[in-house]
């Protein structure tokens, strides 16, 4: 029923493809192309993004026209998938448009972060990633699961999904990011030995946005740890590490090219 209603809200404002007159997919379709065209299991592959960057393009060109009113009078969950697919593809365009590039960190300069390049088209202008992510998503929707959804280039972040968050299934595409994310060893893992659980450093940066450690973090994670870890963690006296976050680019290899050619 919540499934339900939140699609009719959804159609109620978007009308026939547009937010106040503004063209605009709830969808995200062109998006969806993107992904499915271009990543697989988490990665990118850059190379074929950047020789057919079109679609992309025009992805977030239609995203940049909502007006903000437009924006304001979608349901919660559409404003959320909204900002979230939105960051992600200005992420991809901002890599596209520097590459190759070998770490998102190597876009911007001395004096400015790739997160402060304003990148991101969005109500008409243009703002930044840090904007998207600092300013709207996680003070206004104070969602956790937002960490493991938006995506900025690197091997160290959760694996990109390779379809777009639409409002009628965030809650399960959230909870989804947050398994897959959790599942992955060389980010996440628990020692049963040592009892020791070692986490993302995500989980340290914005320690703010989730429940306390030891205690509260391990409870909030608990759902979605793979079933051995969270019954290791249930009885409690677990120490938090943090692993060394990977800022290489989180793109597809490049397939070896045959002897003799």
């Amino acid at each position: 029923m919540k499934r339900l209603l939140c699609c009719l809200l959804v159609f109620c404002v978007v009308g026939r493809g547009s937010v106040h007159g503004a063209p605009f997919d709830p969808t995200h379709a062109r998006w969806g192309r993107v992904l499915s065209r271009f990543v697989q299991e988490g990665a990118v592959d850059y190379a074929g993004l950047a020789a057919s960057p079109k679609e992309l393009a025009e992805y977030l060109q239609e995203m940049g026209s909502i007006p903000e009113s437009g924006f304001e009078a979608l349901p919660r969950e559409a404003q959320i998938a909204f900002l979230i697919n939105l960051y992600n593809a200005a992420t991809l365009k901002l890599i596209v448009d520097h590459h190759p590039v070998a770490s998102i960190k190597k876009v911007g300069g001395w004096f400015k972060s790739p997160w402060d390049l304003e990148c991101v088209p969005l109500f008409g202008r243009t703002v930044t990633l840090n904007r998207i992510e600092h300013q709207m998503l996680r003070p206004r929707f104070q969602e956790p699961r937002v960490h493991f959804a938006l995506v900025c280039a690197a091997r160290g972040c959760p694996p990109l999904r390779d379809e777009p968050y639409v409002a009628a299934r965030l809650d399960a595409q959230l909870s989804d990011q947050a398994r897959r994310f959790l599942a992955q060893p060389e980010k996440n893992r628990f020692d049963a030995t040592t009892r020791t659980l070692t986490l993302s450093p995500i989980f340290k940066w914005y320690a703010v946005d989730f429940p306390a450690a030891p205690d509260g973090l391990t409870r909030f994670l608990s759902p979605f740890l793979p079933k051995e870890q969270a019954a290791g963690i249930a009885s409690g006296g677990i120490t938090i590490e943090y692993s060394v976050y990977d800022w290489s680019l989180n793109s597809r290899p490049t397939p070896a090219t045959p002897h003799g050619r």
